[in-house]
Parts: C-alpha cells; structure tokens; sequence
C-alpha cells in the first residue's frame, strides 16, 4: 500500500503502511534490520498523519544524502 526504503551507504531505512487482515493498518518504520516503530491503526486519519511523519522524515534523509533504493 505505501513503501519507500531509502538507502546510504551500507544502511537501509524502510517506511511501510501496510493493509491487516482485521480491517485496519500496520505502520512501520525500520533501520537496518532493526524495528523503530510499529503500530496497528482501525482509524483512517491516524494513517494519513504517520504517512505525513514518513514524508517529512524521508525529505530530511535525503537532505543528508539518503537516496530510493
């Protein structure tokens, strides 16, 4: 449903929002094979604002060089 991984060097940045089989979303954000966050969300708006979080963290990342994968 919506996934960017960002590359730099040898480190890899995924940002995913992903549809569970229960009607509602996993969001997850992760680094290297490491899980920062994960959350299951049932309200649609709660999605929209951590797709916005993913965009203004991505726009940071690639301002200090992190490129798509």
């Amino acid at each position: 449903m919506y996934a960017r991984i960002l590359r730099r060097a040898a480190h890899i940045r995924r940002f995913t929002i992903t549809a569970t089989s229960t009607s509602g979303w996993e969001v997850r954000e992760e680094e290297d094979s490491r899980i920062i966050t994960t959350r299951l969300y049932d309200d649609w708006h709660r999605v929209e604002r951590a797709r916005l979080s993913f965009a203004a963290a991505e726009a940071s990342l690639r301002g200090a060089g992190w490129v798509d994968a």
